[in-house]
């Protein structure tokens, strides 16, 4: 019993390291695109960088975009299906709007 409740705890202690270890390099990677992603120009692939939207959702971006009007404000979010108030709060950070021109 020993020897088994010695890897048991080995186990334990690499899968805690695994997943402390894929925590810190998403912290890092998040680090690294320290600038807001501008809505108004971003493609889907950059919009999916930011915490908090995939892929259908950075999709309803471009598409309100290019078919409604360029984003005055963050908050136009507020008007892309699937983006609510709180959605809104936790991108807030990561997103900024600039005209094309920018």
């Amino acid at each position: 019993m020993v020897n088994g409740m010695r890897v048991s705890v080995v186990s334990y202690v690499t899968l805690m390291l695994c997943a402390f270890s894929l925590v810190l390099g998403v912290a890092i990677v998040q680090a690294e695109n320290s600038q807001p992603v501008n809505i108004n120009t971003a493609t889907t692939k950059e919009l999916k960088t930011v915490p908090g939207i995939g892929k259908v959702i950075a999709e309803r971006i471009v598409e309100y975009r290019e078919k409604v009007h360029l984003f005055a404000a963050v908050d136009g979010l507020l008007n892309v299906k699937g983006i609510g108030a709180a959605t809104l709060e936790k991108i807030r950070p990561y997103v900024t709007v600039e005209d094309a021109t920018h």
